[in-house]
């Protein structure tokens, strides 16, 4: 069955020549010119990812990606025409997956869905490699859901690549620049307030396994066992 990409932009011309790449790289593609559109579509329709651009009419990007998070963990990328920092924080405190600063090579925003698409984590498991387990947390690789006591905890995409990387690397130093390159990839031109952002959500949903996520100074993050 194909994957659905839902393109939120409001430039006509710049919505259709992303349509045409996931197209013709096999994808369903939905489209929406402005947020409330996307987010009537997003309600009615199964999507695997959504496409965002941030300033749009009727509802921006940020209103968006809020309403997505109140009930989906589906990867989102966000587009932005500014370059400041700040957008890009504010994105990932409501959840955003990754951004791409426009202009930008539809290429690159493929090869961006398709990494959020692809999960490393759960590629060709047998079923003793499936779960990753550490006193009160406990993390299904095929089906990337966690649970914290027991209970169900919701990552977004992002989140959960963090938490399963530093689980498999437990007592070791990852620093940022290691997990930059295994989450995003070389070409990504995030920086440390990225990872920070991207961490601090994480540990607010874990709650009590928050601690087990380490910050070592000037050197990145570990993830230890509960006493």
């Amino acid at each position: 069955m194909k994957e659905t990409i839902l393109i939120v932009e409001d430039e006509d011309i710049l919505r259709e020549i992303n349509k045409d790449y996931f197209l013709d790289a096999g994808f369903d593609v939905l489209e929406a010119r402005n947020g409330a559109e996307a987010v009537t579509l997003f309600e009615n329709v199964e999507v695997d990812l959504v496409v965002l651009d941030i300033m749009m009419p009727k509802l921006d990007g940020w209103s968006v990606c809020k309403k997505i998070r109140e009930t989906s963990t589906v990867p989102i990328i966000m587009l932005t025409a500014r370059s400041d920092e700040e957008d890009t924080l504010l994105g990932f405190e409501l959840g955003a997956d990754d951004y791409v600063t426009k202009p930008f090579s539809p290429r690159v925003l493929l090869a961006r869905a398709m990494r959020l698409l692809t999960s490393p984590a759960s590629q060709s498991l047998q079923d003793h490699d499936a779960f990753l387990i550490s006193k009160h947390l406990e993390v299904d690789l095929r089906s990337h859901s966690v649970k914290v006591e027991g209970h169900p905890v919701s990552l977004t995409h992002t989140e959960f690549e963090i938490l399963t990387y530093l689980m498999k690397n437990k007592n070791i130093v990852i620093s940022r620049e290691q997990l930059i390159v295994n989450i995003w990839g070389y070409d990504y031109d995030g920086d440390d307030r990225t990872i920070n952002t991207h961490i601090r959500n994480l540990r607010h949903k874990l709650g009590a396994c928050a601690k087990q996520i380490k910050t070592i100074v000037r050197a990145g993050y570990k993830f230890e066992e509960l006493e």
